[in-house]
């Protein structure tokens, strides 16, 4: 009887295999929620801001045509081998160095998100520039777009290298800027690290963007470079040397779809004048003065002061780092935070 009532009380303290079940349940979901939770789904945010610069097939030069405005070759200079250009100066630029540079700058702010609206800006400099001096450098064009603080990514070709001359190479061809567009999107694609990020940016709106000389390059891709339906606006940093016309005929095709804003000095003070009388025949409205914003079918013109202030107007125009002013006012394109600091 002993016994027997030993092992009775035994069996009565021994966990059941219900009791066994209920307490592995609870570990077994908890693990599987938690790694559930954990996994961030989509192409992230770069916690970082990666530069890069790199060769293009879609470069601007080299370039074996001719010279849209003179009919004629434009490497029309021949000594030995070396084949070069004369400037509208007189000046002659021999291919190599300045003609031969395919690369292009590529850059992506900290905090940019795929997964946002995103906005590409297409940047030409102006004569006598080279990518890593001027437009990284002195003009701080990459710093102005991390501070302007909306998602953007940024291409910037290497237009004539360091030389006093506005050529557009490839940019004369109709359909490059389309092609050179796409490359871009390939290219950010890439230096952001996610493949699911190319769709977003072969969709992405572009905002042409000219300093000075980089007009003649901004008029052809904007007239005949194949891809109307991806501008959203033009930014002029005192850049209308010539070329009105072309860009009366972009306002005019994309008059509620984009806006057009003109900052310049007395150096563009007349060319500007002939863009508002273009502008006047095709009844395009348009004001004097720094806007609220750039929403579609703004068209504006800023006169900032004298000649002398033409140098350093991608930094310091009607206001201290103006291209970081002007990109902020494009509303749709969300303010890059910190998640910390949001």
């Amino acid at each position: 009887m002993k016994r027997r009532a030993l092992l009775l009380l035994g069996a009565l303290l021994m966990p059941t295999t219900a009791h066994a079940r209920t307490t592995k349940k609870p570990v077994k979901q908890a693990v599987r929620k938690a790694a559930t939770t954990a996994k961030p789904f989509g192409p992230q945010a770069l916690k970082e801001g990666k530069t890069q610069l790199v060769a293009f097939t879609a470069s601007a030069f080299p370039y074996r045509s001719v010279d849209p405005g003179t009919r004629k070759p434009f490497l029309d200079v021949k000594n030995g081998s070396k084949r070069g250009h004369t400037s509208l100066r007189g000046d002659v630029y021999w291919e190599e160095p300045t003609y031969s540079d395919r690369r292009s700058l590529l850059y992506l702010p900290a905090g940019f998100d795929p997964q946002r609206p995103v906005l590409i800006v297409l940047y030409f400099h102006g004569q006598g520039a080279t990518l890593e001096r001027d437009v990284m450098v002195r003009q701080a064009v990459p710093r102005q777009i991390a501070d302007a603080g909306q998602n953007i990514a940024l291409v910037a070709p290497q237009l004539a290298f360091d030389a006093a001359d506005s050529s557009a190479g490839n940019f004369w061809k109709p359909g490059h800027f389309a092609a050179y567009i796409d490359e871009a999107a390939e290219r950010l694609m890439r230096l952001h690290g996610d493949r699911a990020v190319g769709r977003t940016l072969n969709l992405a709106p572009v905002v042409v963007v000219a300093y000075s000389g980089g007009y003649l390059s901004a008029a052809y891709a904007l007239a005949s470079g194949g891809a109307p339906h991806r501008t959203k606006g033009v930014i002029l940093l005192d850049a209308l040397y010539g070329d009105e016309g072309k860009f009366a005929a972009w306002a005019a095709a994309r008059r509620r779809l984009a806006f057009l804003l003109s900052a310049h000095t007395d150096s563009t003070k007349d060319e500007n004048a002939t863009l508002q009388g273009l502008l006047d025949k095709r009844r395009i409205p348009w004001t004097k003065g720094m806007p609220q914003a750039l929403n579609p079918g703004t068209v504006a013109f800023v006169p900032c002061g004298g000649i002398d202030m033409h140098g350093d107007f991608v930094t310091r125009a009607w206001r201290p780092d103006p291209l970081k002013a002007a990109l902020a006012m494009i509303p749709g394109y969300a303010p890059v935070r910190d998640k910390k600091s949001a």
